[in-house]
């Protein structure tokens, strides 16, 4: 039987500032997590923990201020480490060659994979995170906040704490859209239609549409929250600094 907790978990972005998570059960959730799954057990990662109010001062703005950043008890950021791995090769007398994509996206998997884990961990405790996908917008900025060293890369955040406030579950297509059996099943314009079709006649969905001034909801996303000019320039921003750091 699936936990209740993987069908009703939520995004939480508004944190009790008077409940603090103890050093030790953040250490042993942090431990947990450090269990998941991971390319040739090489573990290709590194979490830095800022838990101070300058610390998250200082990190706020490479997120572009959202709240939860200051707010939170603690923030978590998740890179994808070649750094310590290639050291240990090189003091063992073996010659390293990671400086690569593909070493790079597996690196960035053992990231991604280890932050989810930690995510379920703490959520299943009773604590709310929320990931931020400004991170990748902004690395070079968070890694010399972090002082990240060659071969570091930030990939994603999370902000952990107390929820302040029941928050309300996010909606999600029905699981037929993501399925495909035996092979790929393209969409077409009808089935597409079916599967948004909820999701547009949200109430919240209109009200994103008329604060925007579009005429659709994807217009918000196209033309508002996701457009080509932002994801041209922080491409561009990312790419060059993972080349930067050495890949």
């Amino acid at each position: 039987m699936i936990p209740e907790y993987f069908k009703t978990r939520r995004t939480v972005r508004s944190y009790d500032r008077n409940r603090s998570i103890p050093d030790s059960m953040l250490n042993e959730m942090l431990e947990a997590a450090f269990r998941a799954p991971t390319t040739g057990n090489m573990q290709l990662y590194s979490v830095v923990v800022t838990r101070s109010e300058q610390g998250k001062k200082a990190l706020a703005p490479a997120h572009f201020g959202q709240p939860q950043v200051e707010n939170c008890d603690v923030v978590l950021t998740f890179c994808a480490d070649f750094n310590r791995f290639e050291k240990w090769c090189k003091v063992s007398d073996a010659k390293p060659g990671y400086r690569n994509f593909q070493s790079f996206m597996t690196a960035v998997l053992d990231t991604a994979i280890v932050a989810q884990q930690f995510c379920a961990i703490a959520e299943s405790s009773g604590l709310g995170c929320c990931y931020l996908g400004t991170t990748t917008y902004n690395a070079p900025e968070i890694a010399q906040t972090l002082m990240l060293p060659d071969r570091v890369v930030p990939v994603t955040t999370l902000t952990v704490g107390d929820p302040a406030v029941d928050n309300q579950q996010a909606d999600r297509l029905p699981a037929d859209a993501m399925i495909h059996r035996g092979h790929y099943r393209d969409y077409s314009d009808e089935v597409i239609r079916s599967f948004y079709a909820e999701k547009e006649a949200r109430q919240d969905s209109a009200r994103f549409i008329a604060e925007n001034g579009k005429k659709t909801l994807a217009q918000v996303f196209t033309d508002v929250r996701y457009p080509e000019s932002n994801n041209e320039h922080f491409s561009k921003v990312y790419l060059d600094f993972i080349k930067k750091q050495g890949y």
